[in-house]
Order: C-alpha cells, then structure tokens, then sequence
C-alpha cells in the first residue's frame, strides 16, 4: 500500500506541475507529458518530460522551460536568457542530423512557459554524470548509479564528433558551448548534440572562407546567459578569436569529465572569469601527468585537443580516425546507424556475423542500442531471417520484464510472416525461451495460431520442431483449443505426411499430450484413430504401442474392456505378425497384449461371477428337488472324446440327449427325506405346501355336468409288468420279424389312460416321462428299487460286471408275467427262453 501511495502521489504532483505549467502553450494540443525524467540546457534550466503524441500515441519527449525560474534574476538578464533559450530552440529546429537531437514539435511559448517536443530522451550527459540540478526528487530510478560501458563512451564520442564534422564543414557553424549540459543521449543510447544557445553562424557568403563574428565574454552578464567558463577554449582569453577548433578543445575538455574522478573538469573553474585566465596560461604547459585519467589509448589525442594553439588540434576527421575507435562494438553499431545504405546481400552477411558480437556486448547496449536498429528490418520479409536470430539472442539475456517491454512488440507482426519460411523454423527452434519469458495470454493469441501454421507448413523440419515442443506448454492450451484444433491437425498431419519421422513425432507427441487430456477425450479421439494410421512400420508400431501403454497405465486415464476387446485387441494381435519387428519389439507388443487381456479376463470375469452367484441362487431349488432318492434316472452315456472336447462349454441345453427331457415339466416327487437335510426352512416350507396343494387337488372330485352312462372301471394294470411286457415283445419282434403278436398289454393299446391310487403315482402322470427322471419309470417303493448315479441300486445291478459269477433272477420274477401266460406265449410265438446276457440288455 505503501508502494502505491508513492506511485500516486508522484503522478499527482507531475500532473499537478503539468497543469500548472502548460496550460495555454500548445504543445499541450498535440502532446501528453506523462513524467518528469531530465533536465538538459544552460543551467540545467530545461525540465525533460517523457509523453507521447495524442494523435498517433507515438512515444516523445517534451521540453518545457519554466518562466519563473527566472524570477530570481534582474529583468535585463531575464530577457537576455529568455531570448538566448528561444534562439537556441529555433536553431535545433533548422538542423537534420543523425547526431544532432530531432524536433517532433517546434517550440511554442505562452505566459508561463516555452515547450517543445522531441525524441524519446533518457537524459542529458550532465544527468548521467551526477548533475541533478532542476530534476526531480528523488532522482529517477533509471538514473540511480547509472554507470557508462567503455562502448558507449567511445560510440558517443564518435557521435559528438560527427555532428560537430556536420556542423563545421556543411552548416559552417560554431557550437561554442559543447558541454555534458548539451549532450543529450536519447532513448536508444545515442549521442546527440543540443543546446545551441551560444552558437555562432557563418557570415561570410557561401563559397569564401568562414568567418564567425567573435564576441568577449562579458563579467557584467549573468554566466547562464554566457558559455560555460570550464568548456571555453583559451584562446577566448589569449587572442580574442575563435573557430571550429574551440569546439575540439570543449570536446576534449568532455573527455577528460568523462574519465576524471567525480567527474570534474581540468581546471574546476565554475564561473571565476579570472581563474579562467590562469588557466588559459597553464594550458600551455600542461603536463602529461594531468591526463592520466584518461583512457590508454585516447590520453595524447586528448591532450593534442586541449593544446593552447588552435592550429594543433585535430579537426573532426581526424579525429574519426584516431585507433581508439577501432573497436568491434563501436564499428558494429556505426554499421548499423548506416543500415539504410547497403543493399540485402551486405545486410545479410553482416547479420550472420551480428550474434558474435552481441555475446560480447553489454545488455544495455544491445536492448536500447541495437534492438531498435534491428527491428526496422522486420518491414523487409527477406531479411528477417537474418535478423530474427540476433533478436532472440538478445531476449536469452533479458528479463522477463524486458522481453515484454522492448521484445515481444516486436515479435508480434513477424509472428503472422509465413513466407519465407525459415522464419517458422527459427520460432520453432527457440520456442522453448518464447514459452518461457511469453505471458499466458500472449500465448494462447500469437504464439499458439503461429503453432497451427507450423504444423500446416510444407517443410518437414518444421512439422517436426513443432511437435516436439507442443508438449512443453500443452497446460497452457484450453480444452476447446485442444479438442477442435490441435488434435485435428495433429491426426491430419499423421495421416497425410509421406514421412515416417513426422508421423512418428506425431504419435510422441500425442503420448506426451494424454496426461493433458481427460479419460473420454482419449477414448473418443486418440483411441479409434490409431488403427487407422496407413502405416505398419515398426517405429509407427511403436509408437501407436505407446500411447495404448500410456493410456492404459495412467491413473486418470485407463482403457475400458470393452474398448480393449472390440477395438484395440483386434488391432494389435495381427501386428505380432508383422516381419519387420525386432525381438525386443515384439517382446514389448505381446506383453501389452497379454497384458490387457488378463484385464479383459479379470474384468469380465468378475462381472460374470456376480451375474452366476444370482442364477445359482434360483438354481437352489431345482438342485434339490433333483438329488431324491427314489427316481428311477438311466445310466450316462459314457463320453467320446469329442463329446469331451464340448463338454463344459454350455452347450447341453441345447444337446439332442437333453432336449427329449425337457419338454415338459412336471411337479417335483414328494420324496426328499435324503435331500431334506440341505434344504433351508423357507424351502421345506415351500415343498410342503406343493405336496398339500398336489394331494388337494387329486382328492378333488371331477367336475359334475351332463351324467354319463356308467362305465366300467377298468383294473389297475402293474405298470411294471405291462413295461416288462412291451419290451420282450420289443425284443421278440426284432428277433422275430415274421412273428405277428399283438400287444399284450391291454385290449384298449398302448394310450390306454391309466387310473391310479395316490398311494401309486402323482396326479397328472401320463405316458411321457417327466424331464426331472430322466424319461425313465419312476418305480413304487414297495418294489424295493432305489436309483443311483443313473443305476440300479440292488445286488444285480452291482454283480453285472463280474463275468465268473451266475447271475440271480429270482427277484425279478415277481414282475415277469405268470407261468402260464408266459408258456402260452412262448407255444403260441415259438419265442425261445432268453439268456442271461438278453436279459441284462433288455433291462439296460
């Protein structure tokens, strides 16, 4: 809160000193002054606001000369002063020149003050070097313990030199107050030459010798209205006259603030005319050791600038071409103020050359020097691949802050470039340094459609570059974005390209993206789009094993059964086949196979538990009605071994030894005295009560409707003896075929409706056997028989397979017919006795 009060109460006062000062001038009309950031001028006297232009919101600066600030003068000399501001502004406003500061807006005055705009300003010199006369307080965190590099130090002298080289040979005019106080370094770190308040033209006509009118120093004028006393040549003093080599010795007099300790001059003179005078005199046997200050390699050539004789001084040419400004940095960034004059085949040469030196460069230089140079380039599409790498460079070394001030600007328009398309492929090759110093939303708006094209370009290095680095920001992607957009074009691009490394980076780059993606989105999109890949080569097949590996393993995704067997198994089981595997390859296939179908069978088999726990439970009743003890049920065929190979597969319902069975239920037998003890009280309970509702119903009387006449009751007939009956005459009949014997077991046929005793059989009994008996007779129990595992269970039975011992028929004779009926027979059919073994397969 604390930061903020701060922050707005300097806003209130610039806007407050603003108002109080502007108001009627117009520049007011066309400029916004936004902060008050330098002073630059006589005395410091003008105040440096840094704003924009309202109409194109071009950034500026904003000169504003303050009227009461000479209030502490006497009108003389505030006229004077007045007049000298005016006058220097005026002549700024004529001259063109790279190192001489531009005019955006021509001064303007009102009441209260004088204005007028430039360019973007950072400070003037004397700001830089600790002069924070008429500046505001606290001094501007830009300028706190500024320090100059050795680069911008010589680039900037190169510069002053030129202007004055511009100045003296082609305007013939005399500067005559070269100071830190009218040095102004602008926005990007150059070196311009302002203040002309004191300069002297040309009055001679153009073709003649220059003559510049000299004028003594006046102790009587103020020394603000005068050129500074510490920057004024000697021979001012020593012989009254003046020329373009005065303006060498203010220059070199520069120098040496620049190096000296605390800044000061050489002869720390201020406003002491007659120390001025003596030092004029020292001059001349200025010794060596005064220098010493100075750079190595600039010390004689500063001395030689403040030589007391004129004609000694170099001109500024000469002093161009000394060797301290043949350096690496200094002739880089010379070249590139000149950029405008050399054609694209010199562009480019000294572009690729560009990133060596920018290693070697202070940061400073190379965002406020050198960036702008380099941006001017992205209107020439041609260029801009030779340009770009240099500005990515640059961004390496910047803060985020910077980057998003000074770089990203920049980059946004050579984003939407796609032709020529190396310009893709630096951005795909320094994607990550985007992603890392881009903010979210400058992401998902420039950098991600910039993504879109590259996957949609021709060049396979590009396809490739930007599928390996879609991953590294895929959290940055929003859903809709990543289901309508990038997916598309990822399975467009896998589908379409001719090249195996892209279709492949296509399906790593899917497997990296899964953990982004929810489980539905995987199954919906990814899942069903692999088999269709047109491509079985092994790297592809690794690949596309991957993402099922993935899929398949990650917790939040996972692959459900039946999407493993209808769609992935039946995919990957052919490609175990595939020739081109290696073993490690086919290794990692067929235990992701085997793998999901041991899930498919753990999944599925504990569904189809749950699904046969309940049906056993409704099985319970028919399992014990089954197990009685007193069903006659036949033997079991014994199995061949293709009946072995379907047996257990759930096919005996639907078996032709079963199906006879069950064609028709019948009510349960009522004796469960051996299968009692399993059943629950529920179900005991529930066979009782089918027993009582089976004895009601057979002891209710037949329903009464029109009398019949009386019929006679037939005798009950033992249905053992008539069934032993039928099948000797069966037998005989297939051993007799000429035999023609009717059926003996009763004159009405073989449909004769049997009556029966409840003691006898069940209500309802009738000629086909029920399905739970196994379509055998269910015998009565006082004959005695008890069924058991589909045999007789008596001594016979048991005895059947002992070949040595003769088997005993006496218990079966009280079934067989009477003796005589049986002779009868046997005359009457010549049907011989039957043996032992006829017997056997007549009951079998």
């Amino acid at each position: 809160m604390e930061v903020f009060n701060k922050f707005y109460s300097s806003v209130s006062s610039t806007v407050s000193q603003l108002s109080g000062v502007l108001p009627g001038n117009p520049v007011t009309r066309e400029f916004e002054a936004t902060q008050f950031i330098a002073s630059a001028g006589p005395g410091l006297l003008w105040k440096i606001y840094k704003g924009y232009k309202k109409s194109t919101k071009q950034e500026a600066s904003i000169f504003v000369f303050e009227k009461k600030q000479l209030d502490r003068f006497s009108k003389a000399d505030r006229d004077i002063m007045l007049d000298v501001l005016k006058r220097g502004i005026v002549q700024l406003t004529k001259l063109r020149h790279p190192q001489i500061l531009t005019v955006q807006h021509s001064l303007e005055e009102s009441r209260e003050s004088l204005a007028f705009a430039t360019e973007p300003v950072f400070a003037s010199l004397a700001n830089i070097l600790g002069n924070t006369e008429n500046m505001p307080q606290p001094v501007p965190s830009h300028l706190v313990n500024y320090k100059l590099y050795e680069l911008e130090i010589k680039y900037g002298l190169l510069q002053v030199a030129e202007g004055l080289a511009f100045l003296h040979n082609d305007v013939k005019l005399l500067h005559h107050n070269i100071c830190p106080e009218s040095i102004i370094v602008n926005q990007q770190g150059a070196w311009k030459i302002f203040g002309f308040d004191f300069c002297i033209a040309n009055q001679n006509a153009t073709g003649s010798a220059p003559y510049w009118p000299f004028n003594e120093y006046c102790q009587a004028m103020h020394p603000l209205s005068q050129p500074l006393l510490d920057y004024l040549a000697p021979e001012y003093i020593l012989t009254a006259t003046h020329s373009p080599a005065s303006d060498i010795y203010s220059l070199g007099m520069v120098i040496y603030v620049l190096h000296s300790t605390g800044h000061h001059t050489l002869g720390n003179i201020g406003n002491d005319y007659m120390k001025f005078k003596r030092f004029a005199n020292e001059l001349r046997n200025l010794p060596q050791s005064r220098l010493s200050c100075v750079a190595d390699g600039l010390k004689e050539y500063v001395k030689l600038m403040l030589n007391a004789t004129p004609e000694l001084r170099p001109d500024p040419h000469q002093f161009l071409k000394i060797p301290y400004f043949e350096d690496v940095g200094v002739k880089t960034l010379n070249y590139l103020d000149s950029l405008f004059q050399w054609d694209n085949l010199q562009k480019s040469q000294f572009y690729k050359g560009l990133p060596q030196i920018i290693q070697k460069m202070p940061h400073r230089i190379c965002i406020y020097r050198i960036l702008p140079c380099l941006s001017k380039e992205f209107v020439n599409p041609p260029m801009v691949p030779f340009v770009l790498p240099n500005v990515l460079l640059i961004a390496e070394n910047s803060t985020k802050e910077e980057y998003i001030k000074y770089i990203l600007p920049v980059l946004k328009p050579v984003m939407l470039i796609q032709d020529p398309i190396q310009i893709l492929l630096i951005f795909m090759q320094k994607m990550e340094l985007l992603l890392k110093l881009t903010p979210g939303d400058e992401v998902k708006t420039d950098i991600l459609p910039m993504l879109y094209r590259a996957l949609e370009a021709d060049a396979q290095q590009i396809q490739e570059l930007c599928l390996s680095v879609l991953p590294t920001f895929a959290s940055l992607i929003d859903y809709p974005a990543m289901k309508n957009a990038l997916l598309p074009r990822i399975k467009k691009l896998c589908m379409s390209t001719n090249y195996i490394s892209v279709r492949v980076n296509c399906l790593l780059c899917l497997g990296k993206l899964l953990e982004h993606l929810d489980k539905w989105l995987v199954l919906d999109e990814i899942i069903p789009f692999l088999p269709q890949i047109p491509s079985r080569e092994p790297a592809v097949l690794m690949g596309i094993l991957g993402i099922y590996k993935l899929a398949l393993s990650h917790k939040k995704l996972g692959i459900t059964k039946e999407v493993m067997a209808t769609k992935v198994l039946p995919f990957l089981i052919p490609l175990c086949v595939e020739n081109g595997l290696t073993l490690n390859q086919f290794n990692a296939l067929i235990t992701l196979v085997k793998q999901m179908i041991s899930k498919v069978e753990t999944e599925h088999r504990a569904k189809l538990e749950q699904l046969n726990s309940i049906q056993n439970e409704s099985k319970v009743m028919e399992q014990a009605l089954t197990a009685t003890s007193d069903n006659l049920v036949s033997a079991p065929t014994p199995q061949t071994d293709i009946d072995k190979m379907f047996s257990g597969l759930g096919l005996d319902p639907f078996s032709f030894n079963n199906s006879s069975s069950k064609q028709e239920k019948v009510e349960p037998a009522p004796y469960l005295a051996e299968s009692a003890g399993s059943l629950s009280i529920e179900e005991k309970q529930r066979l009782a009560q089918q027993q009582e509702t089976v004895r009601k119903f057979s002891q209710q009387p037949p329903p009464t409707a029109i009398s019949a006449p009386p019929r006679q009751q037939p005798k009950p007939v033992d249905l053992t003896s008539s069934l032993l009956q039928s099948n000797l005459n069966q037998l005989t009949t297939k051993s007799y075929p000429n035999t023609s014997t009717p059926n003996p077991i009763s004159p009405q046929g073989p449909n004769y409706n049997i009556s029966m005793t409840s003691n006898q059989m069940p209500f309802g009994y009738q000629n086909n056997m029920p399905t739970g008996f196994n379509s055998q007779l269910a015998l009565p129990p006082t004959t005695g028989w008890s069924p058991a595992s589909g045999n007789f269970n008596n001594k016979w039975a048991n005895n059947q397979n002992q070949g040595n011992m003769k088997q005993d028929w006496s218990a079966f004779e009280s079934l067989l017919p009477n003796q005589s009926q049986n002779n009868n027979q046997t005359t009457n059919n010549n049907v011989k006795k039957l043996s032992d073994s006829e017997m056997m397969d007549l009951l079998s």
